[in-house]
């Protein structure tokens, strides 16, 4: 696979309208968003030959293809949960390399916040007996996400004393990038002393330790990096991709601290020739704040275990030492049910120098990590504009 790094950029990036959006479909969302990405690119659809989605609904990527008026030559729903879209950037540029398309559009929408409004949320276990979660997780109260997410942060916390300060400021973090994004929904101040004060969802995580519930959608134009030179902006290249998953259900996970961004992650950097202190920006996916203290580690920014003392005293936030989840991540920008293709597109944004406010000065590298289900699969990607 290392016959794909920088030979594949990312062309174009846009969202669709977001936050809460009752006027319209995932659909429209999609279409929103893809009209704006190939603005950003500017290309025209009929420029699409390779076709990416992801969704919950039975053959969801073909009703999506057919909405759009897109019949590409190399299609892929690969569905690991949040991570998707950061599979899908190997996928892609794999495929790309191969010369079975030319320029993929990956492409994704949810309508949570206003479907849980029409009380139409989703049940995360689809209620087919075979899955772990209803055999041998849901009649004892685990439900997903939030219980089987708190699991792994109560052992974490009794292996390696990590504290609900320590995760606290994982989330004072986010609040403070989102502060400088115009876009974000949660913009008022936060503290530490106020996450603690939060309601309590799952011992230990606390409402302010948990993810939005947003709608929103957005769209990722990908082609050769040779084509993309000659395009409307400028080029971030593919410069190294990983992935991985280790179980379904968090009672099957090899070892509740230890995520399969591990994996994903040695992959991504082995393939760009790259290691963490290379790294200008990171976006982590952060649908609760023990999910980036685990990627924090499992991806060598610092040893297992140290993950707690790594993140005090603001060194995510802006003007921190380890610039993290710039747009204000999952916890106060939005959260729409998978966010792994919103890492995407901020961190293109920022290697184009596009942030305004929230830009991290010379910005080269970024890495995104998405992550699926609890904490079950993780796709790591490595963007660069060298």
């Amino acid at each position: 696979m290392g016959g794909i790094t920088r030979k594949t950029a990312i062309a174009g990036v846009g969202e669709s309208d977001l936050g809460y959006t009752p006027d319209k479909t995932f659909l429209q969302l999609i279409a929103q968003a893809t009209d704006r990405a190939l603005d950003d690119a500017g290309l025209a659809k009929n420029d699409i030959d390779g076709f990416f989605s992801a969704g919950w609904l039975t053959m969801e990527s073909i009703m999506v293809a057919e909405y759009l008026g897109i019949r590409p030559s190399y299609s892929d729903s690969t569905m690991p949960g949040g991570s998707a879209f950061e599979f899908h950037v190997q996928h892609a540029a794999a495929a790309i390399s191969a010369g079975l398309c030319e320029t993929a559009l990956i492409c994704y929408a949810e309508t949570r916040l206003s479907d849980h409004k029409r009380r139409m949320a989703m049940n995360f276990v689809s209620g087919a007996p075979q899955e772990p979660e209803e055999q041998f997780e849901t009649p004892y109260g685990c439900w997903v996400p939030i219980p089987t997410y708190a699991l792994a942060a109560q052992r974490h916390m009794h292996q390696y004393g990590t504290t609900v300060a320590q995760l606290a400021e994982i989330a004072v973090a986010a609040r403070k990038w989102a502060a400088l994004n115009p876009l974000a929904s949660m913009r008022d101040p936060l503290s530490i002393e106020d996450v603690l004060a939060s309601p309590m969802m799952s011992t230990p995580l606390r409402l302010r330790d948990c993810c939005l519930v947003s709608d929103g959608g957005g769209a990722v134009i990908l082609t050769s990096a040779e084509r993309a030179r000659d395009l409307r902006k400028k080029p971030v290249l593919v410069l190294g991709c990983g992935e991985a998953h280790t179980h379904r259900g968090i009672s099957g996970m090899p070892d509740l601290t230890v995520s399969p961004a591990k994996l994903s992650g040695e992959r991504a950097f082995r393939m760009a020739g790259l290691s963490p202190s290379d790294i200008d920006v990171l976006e982590l996916y952060d649908s609760f704040t023990i999910t980036v203290l685990l990627q924090l580690e499992d991806l060598g920014f610092c040893p297992k275990g140290e993950g707690g003392r790594f993140v005090e005293g603001q060194r995510l936030a802006p003007d921190g030492a380890c610039p993290t989840n710039t747009s204000g991540g999952g916890l106060s920008y939005l959260h729409t049910g998978m966010f792994g293709i919103f890492l995407l597109i901020e961190a293109a944004r920022q290697l184009r120098g596009e942030c305004g406010g929230r830009q991290v000065a010379r910005a080269k590298r970024a890495l995104c990590n998405g992550i699926g289900g609890s904490l079950a699969s993780s796709g790591t990607v490595v963007l660069g504009t060298d």
